[in-house]
């Protein structure tokens, strides 16, 4: 299998500007951050102006990215965009139940933003939600969740290790939802529905150390 690799943006000020958006910051709020002011942030997003190593050490910092990507490198990141099927350990009335729905995964070099469908209805403890994870040396993703209902009380954490080949991610979610004020559960990212429960599965048996990736994916 070739292996697919996501570039970050080619300039400093597209970082910036990407990614101040995506924290929905304006440009006066990430300069008062920075100790700079809100036309200075502007003359960096359009490519007039570049920050020095200081100012730029600094714009990394608030805008969770790395120096090298700040200054518009390309990463080497395993692609991850696209369809995806999302399982989940999770609980309602009638007890513990595995929830699988799809998930869209757009990436900008480290970050994926996601987009979750709803696998039950609403009054089945089933939500849409949205969320973002930062991909770390092709290992390891990070990051967070929350509904997109309106009347749903749901968001949290996610940590997730990824399969070697980009194949499948496996790990974990703790949140706040109506069943607690602290729940957790396993969760499994799979490309083919039909392995998304027995990853699940999986994790549940050996408590979340798996020492090997099942062969089947």
């Amino acid at each position: 299998m070739r292996l697919k690799y996501a570039g970050t943006m080619n300039t400093t000020g597209d970082v910036i500007r990407r990614r101040r958006k995506q924290l929905d910051m304006s440009q006066a709020a990430l300069g008062r951050h920075v100790g700079v002011d809100q036309k200075t942030i502007s003359r960096y997003e359009s490519g007039e102006l570049t920050p020095d190593l200081i100012t730029g050490t600094k714009l990394a910092d608030v805008l969770g990215v790395s120096v090298n990507e700040l200054a518009g490198r390309a990463s080497r990141t395993l692609d991850l965009s696209g369809d995806w099927w999302a399982a989940w350990q999770t609980w309602g009335d009638t007890g513990e139940r595995v929830d699988v729905h799809e998930l869209g995964m757009m990436q900008d070099g480290s970050f994926l933003e996601l987009d979750g469908a709803r696998a039950r209805p609403v009054d089945e403890g089933s939500y849409t939600w949205r969320g973002e994870l930062r991909l770390w040396d092709n290992e390891s993703l990070m990051g967070w969740y929350v509904a997109t209902e309106g009347a749903v009380r749901s968001k949290g954490s996610l940590y997730f290790a990824l399969h070697p080949q980009g194949l499948a991610l496996a790990g974990s979610w703790v949140g706040q939802s109506a069943a607690g004020l602290v729940i957790r559960g396993w969760g499994a990212i799979v490309r083919h529905q039909r392995l998304a429960e027995p990853l699940i599965d999986l994790l549940r048996a050996a408590d979340g150390n798996l020492t090997a990736w099942p062969k089947s994916l």
